[in-house]
Order: structure tokens, then C-alpha cells, then sequence
């Protein structure tokens, strides 16, 4: 069985120089840039997802925070992609509700939200904070220590800290979350921290809200985006507002646009 180390020299064995400097330009590496000082091997998402299917499927949880820890990129990635691949093979219907099951999920959120410093580039946000924290907002769950139960408003206040930081990743985590919640009918949590998010100053910020918008419209009720948009379409953002409205038709994405402000 691999451990972490084993599964970082791994990764390390299959740098690819070219592909790593197109990482680092597409993910904005640069001083100055959200990204810097990020650091690639060179490795595409299907090449890690390979990693966590065919070398890393039977490792420890207590050996993924190795992982996380790591300086290059696509080993924090394998290390988020494998808390998704043990996390998910604990929500199926017959353990929902079991309590051992209940646990070993708390626990891998924990772990996650210990380390979420380290998901610091958009990919590694929005691989990981649906499938974990977005679902696991939708579970029961043993909050605190507590008896098993779905606990809403202390999910939302934990929520709320990440949307309250002050750390780009944190907010992107706490919008991009959202996307599961809707994914299972409740469209709730993404209103709530789309209005948080409203007036966030980054240009990262404003793509997530308007993609998690678009998907209440897509998967729940347009009648319910549009309701949104009517309080607030005037004081979003162009690239939110641009994004939430995608699906809609030609002259309804003007007539949006027209109304929408100018920032």
C-alpha cells in the first residue's frame, strides 16, 4: 500500500516541463497574481484522477493531511480528490443515516476544513467543496458531538465564517459549496451567500456567484433566479450578472444586462 510520500514521488517521477509552464500561466502564477507562488509538476486533472484511482485508492486518512500539505499543486489536488472519493462512498442511501458512517464523514469534513489554506487556486476549490462540503450540508451529521441530525443553522454559521474571511478560497468555498445544494433541490444556501457575495471585490468571486445562480435557474426555477435578479440585478456585477444569466434567450439576456449596472 502507498503512503503519502510513496504517492508524491510518484506524482514528482511524472513531470512534464512543458505542460507545467502552461499551469503556471493559466493559473496566474505570476507576483501579483492570485495564484503566486503556486507550485506544478505538470500534471492534467485526468493524470491526477489516475493517481487516486490506481495509486492511492487504499491510503489512510491520517496520511491525506501529508498530502495537503505538499508544495506542488497536483499532489494538494490528489489529496482533496481522495477526501471526495472516501467521502462519497459514504452517502449512498443505505448509509445515510448510518451513525459509523455519519462519524467517518464529520471526519473528513474536519479534516477539510482543517486545510482549506490549501486549497488556494479555483480548481482545488471547486473539485472538492461540492462533492464534500456541499453535500455533507444535505446529510445528517453529529455536529459537536451531538445525536445525529441535519443541524441547519450550525452548518449555516460554519458557512458563514468561511464567507466572512478574508481569504479568497474561503468565500470561493463558501459559494461554490452550493453548487451540490442546489444539484438536491435546495437552492437556499446559494441565495444566501450569492447576496454575501454580491459586492466581493475579486473577479473570481463574481464568476462563482453568477455560476451558482445559473444553476438555481438550470436545476430548480428560473421564476426564482429571475426573482433575484429583479432585487438584484441593478448592483451586481457585469460578470456575475453575464454568468447567471446564460441560459436564458437572446432578448431576455439584453433586456437583464440593460437593467444590470455598469460596474
Amino acid at each position: 500500500m502507498f503512503n503519502a510520500a510513496d504517492i508524491e514521488k510518484y506524482m514528482e517521477s511524472l513531470r512534464n516541463d512543458a505542460q507545467r509552464e502552461i499551469l503556471m500561466r493559466f493559473f496566474k502564477t505570476t507576483p501579483g497574481e492570485y495564484g503566486f507562488g503556486d507550485e506544478f509538476i505538470g500534471l492534467k486533472v485526468p493524470q491526477t484522477r489516475e493517481v487516486v484511482r490506481e495509486v492511492a485508492k487504499d491510503i489512510s486518512l491520517d496520511d491525506v493531511p501529508l498530502l495537503l500539505m505538499s508544495k506542488w499543486h497536483e499532489v494538494r489536488l490528489c489529496g482533496f480528490l481522495i477526501l471526495v472519493a472516501k467521502f462519497g462512498k459514504l452517502t449512498s442511501k443505505r448509509l445515510e443515516y448510518a451513525e459509523d458512517a455519519i462519524r467517518c464523514r464529520d471526519d473528513i469534513i474536519a479534516l477539510y476544513l482543517n486545510h482549506v489554506e490549501q486549497a488556494n487556486n479555483w480548481d482545488l476549490v471547486d473539485l472538492s467543496a461540492p462533492k464534500l462540503l456541499g453535500h455533507w450540508l444535505m446529510l445528517p451529521t453529529c455536529f459537536g458531538g451531538k445525536a445525529p441530525g441535519l443541524y441547519r443553522e450550525e452548518k449555516m454559521e460554519l458557512l458563514d465564517q468561511l464567507a466572512a474571511s478574508d481569504n479568497l478560497w474561503r468565500n470561493r468555498i463558501s459559494m461554490v459549496c452550493t453548487w451540490k445544494t442546489t444539484q438536491m433541490g435546495d437552492p437556499s444556501w446559494c441565495l444566501r451567500y450569492a447576496e454575501k457575495h454580491l459586492h466581493h471585490s475579486h473577479d473570481l468571486m463574481h464568476k462563482a456567484v453568477g455560476w451558482m445562480l445559473r444553476e438555481v435557474g438550470k436545476r430548480v426555477s428560473m421564476t426564482l433566479l429571475r426573482d433575484f435578479l429583479h432585487h438584484h440585478a441593478a448592483e451586481m456585477p457585469r460578470t456575475a450578472l453575464r454568468y447567471a444569466i446564460e441560459q436564458m434567450a437572446d432578448d431576455e439576456r439584453r433586456m437583464w444586462m440593460d437593467a444590470g449596472s455598469l460596474s
